[in-house]
């Protein structure tokens, strides 16, 4: 009789087996936003992405599913290169917003992250006022000519954020007096505020109860259709109701990425099948 010990690496060797040379389904999307091409990843010695090849297109919505630590975060975070604050992590391959090489030594990060917005798993307001934090990111960015216009920015990106109504009466209060789902709302207006083209959502739903989920699931559906959207989520049910298309991750891998609607319901890959049947994950 196997061990314990036996049974996993024998279970991995299946498994490594399995994964594709390519990945499966396509790829490709026309005017894409953002791509990724023959990117690599690595931490130290150990490498989290293997070979990633994918479109992002324009004004959609797209999931990225799979495991813990099957390198879903670790390519959100390319996007916008926050991979750059972690020692030790080194990044081969190509990656562009629209046609700029997002690693070009011409391209400040700072800009960037203006058009690659980033709103984490926990709620992260800054110690401000719900006003201040959304003003912060047009005050660096110089986007507001007079304090009318500021004010403009900051009631439009509360408006898009579905929280105006809530908090137009205290904006000279703690955004880290809002509830949990305010909160993330209140960060996603923050991201809206300096005219993102993109917005990374890095499984934004965790730490938020059902009520709340629903509301910020509400507002990815209206910020669709002006924002393309990257969400990592480990609730496949979240990723069918709200991408257009969605990308498996398997070990570093992207094993098949293509429209929700296919994938959930008539994947092509063995590894996604048994993913999203719960035989592991």
């Amino acid at each position: 009789m196997m061990s314990n010990e036996q049974l996993i690496n024998t279970k991995q060797k299946m498994e490594d087996r399995l994964i594709p040379d390519h990945t499966v389904g396509n790829i490709y999307v026309e005017n894409a936003r953002m791509s990724a091409r023959k990117v690599n990843v690595y931490y130290s010695d150990k490498q989290a992405l293997d070979d990633v090849n994918l479109d992002i297109g324009s004004s959609q919505v797209i999931a990225f599913i799979g495991p813990s630590g099957c390198g879903k975060s670790t390519l959100l975070r390319c996007f916008n290169r926050m991979n750059d604050t972690i020692d030790g992590c080194r990044i081969e391959g190509e990656i562009k917003i629209d046609k700029d090489d997002v690693h070009d030594p011409a391209i400040d990060v700072v800009s960037l992250r203006a058009r690659v917005g980033m709103v984490f798993q926990k709620p992260n307001p800054f110690p401000k006022s719900i006003y201040d934090n959304i003003a912060y990111g047009p005050r660096i960015h110089g986007l507001a000519a007079t304090k009318v216009d500021l004010d403009n920015i900051v009631q439009y990106a509360l408006h898009r954020a579905g929280l105006w109504a809530e908090v137009k009466d205290r904006l000279d209060k703690p955004g880290t007096g809002l509830s949990g789902g305010q909160q993330q709302r209140l960060c996603i207006a923050r991201a809206i505020a300096v005219s993102p083209e993109v917005i990374l959502m890095d499984e934004p739903c965790s730490a938020l109860d059902p009520i709340a989920t629903a509301k910020i699931e509400e507002l990815i559906h209206e910020l669709r259709e002006q924002y393309t959207i990257v969400i990592v989520t480990h609730s496949m049910q979240q990723a069918a109701r709200v991408s257009d298309r969605t990308a498996y991750f398997h070990l570093g891998k992207l094993v098949e990425v293509g429209e929700t609607t296919q994938v959930f319901t008539n994947p092509q890959h063995e590894l996604t099948q048994d993913y999203i049947t719960g035989r592991f994950g």
